[in-house]
C-alpha cells in the first residue's frame, strides 16, 4: 500500500525524491521477500534440491510440472520417473559422489534424469550439445564420469571423440539407438517407481555437489564450475522470490539446459514454488509468441540477445496478448530495453547481473533502463562486492604504494570482485570453485584490501553510480586500447545496433601494421539494402573519432555460443585479410571517404604503411 500510495505522489513530484522514495522501498520489499525464502536454507542442512522437489511433488500431484510439445508432466509423474532414475542408478553400482555426464535437448527427460540421478547422490556434468572433437573430449575428460546418458541425436557428436579420448565411460543412449551403447530408456522404465528406501538413500547434505556445469567457453576450453545443492537453491529460490513466483506461474523455457540460466534459474524457480516449466527445444522468434499464448505462459527466462531478435521480427498479431507478468534474464541492453518493453507491453523486467561459477549477484529489483544491479551502499558490508581500478594494456588490477587495489569513485568503470570468506562454511560470498585447482586459482585475487583476503575475479568491466546502480562496460579481454584510450565493445555495439537494418553487431580490436594497440573492427548482420553513406554519417556522430571502427564485415548471421553469447576468437584472428576472408570487407577510413570497399589493393597498402592510422 505505501508503495502504491509513493508511486501516485510521484507523478506530481517536480523534484524527483518522491519516485526516489519508492524505488527504496520497493529495493527493500523485494530483498526482504528473497531473505525471507533463503532464511531455512542451510549449508550443512539436510535440505537439498531432492527433498525440496519431492516436497513439490507431495503437494501439487497432478499439478502440471512441464509441458513440452503438447504433453503434460504432472509433478507425481516427475518424480515417479525420476525414482526410477534412482533405482537405475543403483542397480548400475552408482553412488553418492559418482560423476555421470549428461548430454541431452531440451524435453522433460533432461529433468528426470538429472533429478534421479540426485536422489542416488551422483553428480550430474551437464554437457553442451554443441560440442565436437577436442572440446568435447575435454568436457568428458574433466568430468571423469562413471557412465554417459547420452541422445541418440549426438551420436556424430559421440564418433568424434573416439579417438581424442584414451577412454569413454560406459554410454548409455536414450530417444534411440547408438551402436554399442546400452538402452538407457528401456533400462529405466523396467525400474520401481516408488522412492528409494530409506536404508538405500544416500546421507545428503546442501554442501554436497549436484552439478558440474561449464563455462560457455567463448575464448577456450569449457571450464567445469561446482554447483552444490546449496548453490542450486540459493539461485532458484532467490530469483523465484525476486520475480514473485508462485504454483500459479508459467515459466516459457527456451534456454539451453545444460547451462545455469535455463536449468537453475529458469527451471529451478519453478521447482522452487510449486509451477509450471513450458519447454522447448531451442529459440523460435517466428514462433515465440504463438507459444507463449498458447500455453498461457506468465514469466520468460531472458537473454540479451533474443530480446533483440524479437524487436528485429517483424510485427506479429499476439505479441501484445500475452499474459506475462515478468521477464527475467541478462543482457538487455539499454538501446534495446525501452523498445522491447513497449512495444510488447512487458509488465516487468528483472534485470539481473551473474556467472555461473562466481559469487557476485546483482538484482536490478526496480526496472532502471540499462542497470544490471544495485547495491545501496547500507547493503555495502551484507555483499561486499567492489570495482576496483584496472589497467586495460596489463589486463591486471591497479596497485597503489602499498601494493593494495584501490576502489573506484562512483562512475569509474574498474572490474568488479566479490569477497571470498575466510570460513569456506560460510554461505554469504562462496565461490565453489573449478574441477582443478589451477583453474579456480585464476579467479581469485588475493591481497586486495589487506593482507591475506581474497576476492574472485568476474573479469567484467563495470561502473556503479552514486545510488549503487552497477552498469555493464565490457569483458576484459574485449575492451582494448586505441589512441591512448580504452574502447568498450558493448558500447560501440550498443551505438551501432540502433541504426536502422543493423540486426546484430558483434565488435572486436584488429592488430593494424605500424601501430599501437587494437583499431576498432564491427562484424554486422544487416538488411540488403543498409545506407553505407547514412551508416558511415551516424557512426561519425555516435561514437568519440578513436571508439569509430575502421574496418567492418558483414556476415549472413554471427557465430554464438549455446548461450547466445557472440564469439570472438576466430574473428580476431582472421582480421581485415580479404584474402583470407570470404565474407563483404569494408574501410571506413578518413582518407577514403566514407565506407568503401577493402580491395586486395587497399590491404596491401595498410600492410605496407602506405596507408596510415
Amino acid at each position: 500500500m505505501l508503495n502504491g500510495i509513493l508511486e501516485y505522489a510521484a507523478k506530481y513530484d517536480p523534484t524527483g525524491l518522491v519516485g526516489r522514495a519508492a524505488n527504496e522501498v520497493q529495493y527493500a520489499e523485494t530483498m526482504i521477500a528473497v531473505l525471507r525464502k533463503l532464511a531455512g536454507i542451510k549449508l550443512d542442512g539436510p535440505y537439498t534440491v531432492v527433498q525440496m522437489v519431492e516436497q513439490q511433488a507431495r503437494r501439487s500431484v497432478k499439478a502440471p510440472a512441464i509441458v513440452f510439445e503438447g504433453r503434460t508432466l504432472s509433478w507425481a509423474e516427475l518424480d515417479a520417473r525420476a525414482n526410477q532414475v534412482a533405482h537405475w542408478a543403483q542397480a548400475r553400482g552408482i553412488e553418492k559422489g559418482d560423476v555421470i555426464a549428461l548430454m541431452m535437448a531440451n524435453r522433460p527427460e533432461f529433468v528426470v534424469t538429472w533429478l534421479g540421478l540426485a536422489k542416488a547422490g551422483a553428480t550430474i556434468a551437464l554437457i553442451n550439445t554443441n560440442l565436437t572433437g577436442g572440446p568435447l573430449a575435454h568436457s568428458l575428460t574433466v568430468a571423469a564420469a562413471k557412465a554417459l546418458v547420452i541422445d541418440a541425436d549426438y551420436a556424430a557428436n559421440l564418433d568424434s571423440v573416439r579417438n581424442l579420448c584414451e577412454a569413454l565411460p560406459p554410454v548409455f543412449a536414450s530417444a534411440g539407438a547408438i551402436p554399442g551403447a546400452d538402452d538407457f530408456d528401456a533400462e529405466t522404465a523396467a525400474q520401481p517407481r516408488a522412492e528409494l528406501p530409506r536404508h538405500r538413500r544416500p546421507a545428503l547434505t546442501a554442501k554436497d555437489n549436484l552439478f558440474y556445469i561449464y563455462t560457455s567457453g567463448t575464448t577456450g576450453n569449457p571450464k567445469a564450475a561446482h554447483i552444490s545443492h546449496y548453490r542450486f537453491l540459493q539461485a532458484s529460490n532467490a530469483f523465484a522470490a525476486q520475480m514473485g513466483a508462485t504454483r500459479h506461474d508459467r515459466m516459457y523455457c527456451v534456454l539451453p539446459l545444460y547451462h545455469s540460466a535455463g536449468c537453475i534459474i529458469a527451471v529451478g524457480s519453478m521447482l522452487a514454488v510449486g509451477g509450471t516449466v513450458i519447454l522447448r527445444r531451442r529459440f523460435s522468434a517466428s514462433q515465440f509468441w504463438d507459444d507463449v499464448v498458447r500455453y498461457e505462459a506468465t514469466c520468460f527466462q531472458y537473454i540479451g540477445e533474443l530480446c533483440r531478435y524479437l524487436v528485429n521480427t517483424p510485427p506479429h498479431r499476439k505479441e501484445q496478448a500475452h499474459k506475462l507478468r515478468v521477464v527475467c534474464g541478462n543482457g538487455l541492453r539499454p538501446e534495446i530495453w525501452p523498445t522491447f518493453q513497449d512495444r510488447f507491453k512487458i509488465p516487468r523486467i528483472v534485470e539481473f547481473y551473474a556467472a555461473t561459477e562466481g559469487n557476485v549477484a546483482l538484482m536490478n529489483a526496480d526496472g532502471k533502463v540499462g542497470a544490471i544491479g544495485r547495491i545501496p551502499w547500507y547493503l555495502d558490508r551484507v555483499f561486499n562486492t567492489k570495482v576496483i581500478r584496472f589497467d586495460i594494456e596489463t589486463e591486471q588490477p591497479v596497485r597503489d604504494a602499498r601494493g593494495f587495489c584501490i576502489e573506484c569513485p562512483p562512475n569509474e568503470v574498474g572490474e568488479t570482485i566479490g569477497l571470498i570468506p575466510q570460513d569456506p562454511n560460510k554461505p554469504v560470498g562462496r565461490f565453489e570453485g573449478y574441477k582443478g585447482k589451477a583453474e579456480t586459482e585464476k579467479k581469485i585475487l588475493r591481497d586486495v584490501f589487506e593482507t591475506g583476503d581474497m576476492w574472485f575475479r568476474t573479469g567484467d568491466l563495470m561502473r556503479r553510480d552514486q545510488l549503487g546502480y552497477f552498469y555493464f562496460v565490457d569483458r576484459i579481454g574485449d575492451t582494448f586500447r586505441w589512441k591512448g584510450e580504452n574502447v568498450s565493445t558493448a558500447e560501440v555495439a550498443e551505438a551501432l545496433t540502433v541504426f536502422p537494418g543493423v540486426r546484430e553487431v558483434n565488435v572486436y580490436g584488429v592488430q593494424v601494421p605500424n601501430t599501437d594497440g587494437r583499431a576498432g573492427m564491427a562484424s554486422i548482420v544487416a538488411a540488403d539494402d543498409l545506407d553505407l553513406e547514412a551508416f558511415d554519417a551516424h557512426i561519425a556522430k555516435a561514437l568519440p573519432a578513436y571508439a569509430q571502427p575502421y574496418f567492418l564485415r558483414l556476415q549472413p548471421e554471427i557465430e554464438i555460443t549455446g548461450t547466445f553469447k557472440h564469439r570472438k576468437v576466430d574473428l580476431v584472428k582472421e582480421g581485415f585479410d580479404p584474402a583470407q576472408v570470404a565474407d563483404p570487407l569494408y574501410i571506413r577510413h578518413p582518407d577514403l571517404g566514407g565506407i568503401k570497399p577493402l580491395t586486395p589493393a587497399i590491404h596491401a597498402d595498410i600492410a605496407e604503411g602506405r596507408l596510415r592510422f
